[in-house]
């Protein structure tokens, strides 16, 4: 698993029980997913130049531990699954001390902004993944 995203809790990421609010958790894990597919070969800039991107279309997210305000926490990201035009991948949110406060497994569509249709994944994308996963990480 890559370290794909680092934060720190913040007053006004918490709810009135003191503890980091859900939409919070689910902005930490998409930013860690964009960093995470960069790190594959997505090249950010495909949005303009190619108008390609990525649709999240299920989360299913199980929470187990709460952050409080000042918390540092990270997030650990892995492929699961890539299909012809999709991609699962799992995320991992751990306290400072490495104890996994929240995980989600995201499936995310490779997309034609354009068309609003889903397309292929780019091959450097392709290889990247098979690469990941036949090397067992």
């Amino acid at each position: 698993m890559d370290q794909t995203y680092r934060g720190v809790v913040y007053p006004a990421q918490t709810d009135a029980m003191g503890h980091m609010t859900v939409q919070y958790y689910v902005a930490a894990f998409d930013q860690a997913f964009w960093h995470f597919v960069a790190g594959l070969g997505y090249d950010p800039d495909w949005r303009n130049t190619k108008a390609e991107g990525w649709a999240d279309v299920k989360y299913v997210i199980n929470y187990a531990d709460e952050l409080r305000v000042g918390d540092l926490f990270s997030v650990r990201s892995r492929v699961v699954r890539i299909g012809q035009s999709s991609l699962i991948t799992h995320h991992d949110l751990l306290s400072v001390h490495g104890k996994v406060c929240a995980d989600i497994e995201m499936t995310s569509v490779y997309f034609d902004l354009s068309e609003r249709k889903s397309v292929p994944i780019p091959e450097p994308v392709r290889k990247s993944v098979t690469a990941m996963i036949e090397s067992g990480n």
